[in-house]
């Protein structure tokens, strides 16, 4: 099913609650890794994860469409991220409306992925990575997203132009080679790959 294709044509009827079930089912697992990859925290990124789905379901009314569904959900976990690194720590978001349910769901079913000494080892080094670094690798290695998007999902501006978007990008896509540079080179140091051994990140 195309996910984006459905998501238009419910809102267009006006069903925002089966817009938000379907979003949220759909992209509520990676959007929770992401969360917790950025968090390093499971509890932290379920708390994160569920303030994110109430945002969705609280902002459906006044989502324009400038970006795909997915990268505004995606937007939306980054900022409540960030709100939540801000709050006390003993503090925790509460979930109130009639999408919580659907959010308990998608993390109840979303386990971390078995991960192999190398893996635990690469796992590390992102952890040591700073957040926006971290976050940049997360959204274009393990996301895809196409550099515009991972852009529109950094940007601190609620209404960025597309040419601003565009030098975003082209300034994320050079950091992004740096941070690739920096991975190789911890690897390396900590015996993960051999120096001859191709990028594990490209």
């Amino acid at each position: 099913m195309d996910v984006e294709a459905e998501v238009a044509r419910l809102r267009a009827a006006g069903h925002m609650q089966e817009v938000a079930t379907l979003v949220i089912e759909s992209y509520g697992p990676e959007v929770l890794n992401f969360l917790t990859a950025m968090l390093c925290d499971h509890a932290d990124s379920g708390d994160a994860f569920a303030q994110a789905c109430e945002d969705l379901w609280k902002g459906l009314p006044r989502f324009e469409g400038r970006a795909s569904m997915k990268t505004w959900f995606y937007t939306l976990a980054r900022h409540a991220a960030s709100r939540l690194r801000r709050s006390s720590r003993h503090q925790r978001f509460a979930t109130i409306s009639e999408i919580s349910d659907v959010a308990d769901r998608v993390r109840s079913r979303t386990r971390p992925h078995l991960k192999t000494e190398v893996k635990l080892g690469f796992a590390a080094i992102r952890a040591a990575l700073d957040d926006d670094d971290r976050m940049l690798l997360v959204l274009r290695v393990d996301r895809g997203m196409s550099w515009n998007d991972v852009a529109r999902v950094m940007s601190d501006e609620g209404d960025t132009s597309e040419a601003e978007i565009s030098r975003s990008a082209a300034r994320l896509r050079k950091r992004f080679q740096s941070v690739k540079k920096t991975i190789r080179e911890r690897a390396i140091a900590a015996g993960l790959v051999g120096s001859q051994d191709s990028d594990a990140e490209s």
